[in-house]
Parts: structure tokens; C-alpha cells; sequence
């Protein structure tokens, strides 16, 4: 009798083609296992809690922050627990920035990083020429870039929030450090005029984008020159596919600092609590994070591998215009965000005060306000969850 695992996984060639390849290959060299892949789409697979999809699947494609819930509540298999020393140990030496320790929390490793980005710089070189002007290496060059109007970057809640983050590390502050409120006044008050004084300048519309519409538009369309911070996709570096392939690089320098700090995302494959078949399950996890396969077939079908072989490696970057090696650095220095149980209730709903400030304006202090209670709210959460 065959064995069928299945997993769940987001839209997006990024997200859906290397898991189908790298199945289909595993299929081949163990008969008798299937592995049936499903998808949602990207605001789906931010908003879906893992506990109604453990059930349903063995294989989850989760992104960090449910690392606290997931150790917590035993949701997903504890892979340190499961899975051989020495291969979590590559995966932690070879890792692209904080990829693999995203996923620890209390000690649980609660998936393999088998994808890695964070948000950085893209634009269309002839584009760029035609308005006679070069990639921005400034936040003030950036505005007068923007300034001419074909500057954009996504909009919508969530990217808003990492936003958000990365210009509190502009200013000289990383959040989350206090019990009573995300950053400090000050701080907080910066980095939100810095982001409306950017979004001013650019086209409205980008406020319902997320990268993958950022991108979208910026490779069928001539009207987007330069994006200056959106997750990272290898894809639209790539010949065909799409109009226009897209050239990405480093972030800008903010002031006399040093470039642009932007937030950690990128996946990790997890195996749920309640499979049936954790050992198919677990080998599965082990050839898809592997490095070999990270650096070739993985890559090869269109995803955005977690291993770092996979990002030095001399034919993935000739393939995508070096993409994986200029944006590297960024992903090194990249923020990680809070992942204790009870987090992601701010992340749902504090992007919204975020974008509502950069949209129109009014006063800071009451759009902190309303952050702060959010963050207080969640860190009662995590009191609760813990009792």
C-alpha cells in the first residue's frame, strides 16, 4: 500500500514549483511514497493559523513568527528532537543570515529554512535610463528618485509593519525592547514620517500591492523604475520570466548609517504533530533543506533556496543576474522579529495603523497609541498561553 503525505504550501512559483520538483523527485527514488501539494494565497498563508491546518496536512510551509506557538503547543513536530544532529548542525553553520535560527524557539526547531529573503532593492535598468538616472546608494537620492515618479514599494499592512521595523533600526532603535510600548516616541514618531515622506512621492496604487504585485508591475509594465525594499524574488531576475527581467541589489544607506536593516522573512518546512507518517514525513524534510538539493534542484525550479551553497553558487547567479550574491548582505543583517506566542496578534492588525499613517497622515502619537496597545494586548496573550 503506498504512503501519501500532503502538504500545504503559498501561490506563488517561489512558494509551489520547487516543493512539486522536489517531490516528484523523492516519489522516484522512495516508490510507495506520494507527496500532494495544495496552496494558498500569500495574505492566506500570513493570516491562517497552523492549529486548523495540522490536521488536514503533514507537511507545512509556515514562516516564522509561529515558531513560539508552534513550540508551545506542540502543534509541529520538534525537529531537533527528530531529525539527526549533524544535518541541523549544517543547516545552522550554512545558514543565510538568521534563516535557520528563526525557526528555534525554547529550544524547539520548529522547521527547516528551506527558503530565505528579505526585503531589498530592485529596479528595470532601462527604465532608469530613460529617465536618465542611476540606482539610488541614499535615502536622499532615493526621494529624488521618487521625486520624478517611478518609485513604488508594497503598501499593504504587513509589508507596511516591516516597513515600519526597519526604519525604527534607521533611526537608531530596534523595537520590542520595552514591556509598555513597541519603540519609543520619538523613534516611532521618525520612522513613520520618514515612510509618508517617501509614500508621498509615489503612486497611490501601490498601498494594495504586495511585493509579488510590485514586481508584477514593474516586469510587465513601463511605469515602475525602482522598488527600494520588497521581499526579495530570484524569479523576476530570471530570462522569460516576464517581460522584463528585473536587476536587485543592496538596500540604501540611511543617513551617515550604514544600509538599510530590513525584516527577516523566507519559509521553513514543518512536519505537523498529527502525521501518520513521520518517517516518510521527516526523510522528505531532509532531502528538500539538503544542500545539493537546495543548490540545484530546488533552486532550478524556481525557488529561493535557505541554504547559503545555494546563494554562492556560481550558476544560480549567472542564471539570475547575480541575484542571490548582491542581495546577500542584506539578508545577513537582516532584523528578526518577535516570535513569543501571542505576537502575531500585533502583527495582524498594527501594519493597519502603519499604512493608514503613510496613506493620510494626522498625529503620530495616536497611531503609536494604538500600536502599543495592540503590543500590550499580545504580551498578555503570551502571559495567558503560558499559564
Amino acid at each position: 500500500m503506498s504512503i501519501v503525505l500532503k502538504g500545504i504550501t503559498w501561490n506563488h512559483t517561489r512558494g509551489y514549483l520547487p516543493m512539486v520538483a522536489t517531490s516528484q523527485r523523492y516519489a522516484e527514488l522512495h516508490p510507495g511514497v506520494s507527496i500532494q501539494w495544495e496552496k494558498r494565497s500569500l495574505q492566506e498563508f500570513a493570516d491562517a493559523p497552523i492549529h486548523q491546518l495540522i490536521d488536514a496536512y503533514d507537511l507545512l510551509v509556515i514562516d516564522h513568527p509561529w515558531a513560539g506557538y508552534a513550540a508551545q503547543s506542540g502543534a509541529l513536530l520538534p525537529l531537533n528532537k527528530h531529525v539527526p544532529e549533524l544535518f541541523i548542525t549544517d543547516q545552522a553553520v550554512h545558514a543565510v543570515g538568521q534563516s535557520h535560527a528563526s525557526y528555534q524557539f525554547d529550544g524547539v526547531q520548529t522547521a527547516l529554512a528551506i527558503d530565505a529573503a528579505t526585503p531589498v532593492a530592485s529596479w528595470r535598468e532601462d527604465l532608469l535610463q530613460r529617465k536618465e538616472a542611476e540606482v539610488p546608494k541614499t535615502w536622499e537620492q532615493l526621494l529624488g528618485l521618487a521625486a520624478k515618479g517611478c518609485v513604488a514599494f508594497p503598501g499593504i499592512p504587513i509589508d507596511s509593519l516591516m516597513n515600519f521595523y526597519m526604519l525604527c533600526l534607521a533611526h537608531g532603535e530596534e523595537p520590542f525592547q520595552q514591556e509598555e510600548r513597541t519603540v519609543s516616541a520619538e523613534i516611532g514618531r521618525a520612522a513613520l514620517e520618514s515612510l509618508r515622506e517617501l509614500a508621498a512621492l509615489c503612486p497611490p496604487d501601490m498601498f494594495h500591492w504586495n511585493p509579488i504585485a510590485v514586481y508584477e508591475t514593474m516586469s510587465q509594465k513601463d511605469t515602475i523604475a525602482y522598488c527600494p525594499f520588497a521581499y526579495g524574488y530570484s524569479n523576476y531576475a530570471r530570462e522569460g520570466y516576464g517581460l522584463h527581467k528585473l536587476a536587485f541589489g543592496d538596500l540604501v544607506h540611511f543617513g551617515s548609517n550604514e544600509p538599510l536593516r530590513s525584516t527577516l522573512g523566507g519559509t521553513g518546512l514543518a512536519v505537523s504533530s498529527a502525521c501518520k507518517h513521520l518517517s516518510e514525513a521527516l526523510d522528505y524534510a531532509q532531502f528538500a533543506a539538503a544542500p545539493e538539493v537546495q543548490r540545484t534542484l530546488y533552486t532550478i525550479s524556481g525557488g529561493q533556496p535557505g541554504h547559503r551553497l545555494a546563494w554562492t553558487d556560481e550558476e544560480n547567479n549567472r542564471q539570475t543576474g547575480s541575484y542571490f550574491i548582491h542581495t546577500l548582505p542584506a539578508l545577513d543583517r537582516a532584523y528578526v522579529r518577535p516570535r513569543y506566542n501571542g505576537y502575531l496578534h500585533f502583527q495582524d492588525h498594527a501594519g493597519h495603523f502603519v499604512r493608514e499613517y503613510m496613506m493620510n497622515g494626522g498625529n503620530p502619537d495616536h497611531i503609536l497609541d494604538q500600536m502599543n496597545l495592540l503590543y500590550r494586548e499580545s504580551l498578555k496573550l503570551r502571559e495567558e498561553a503560558c499559564k
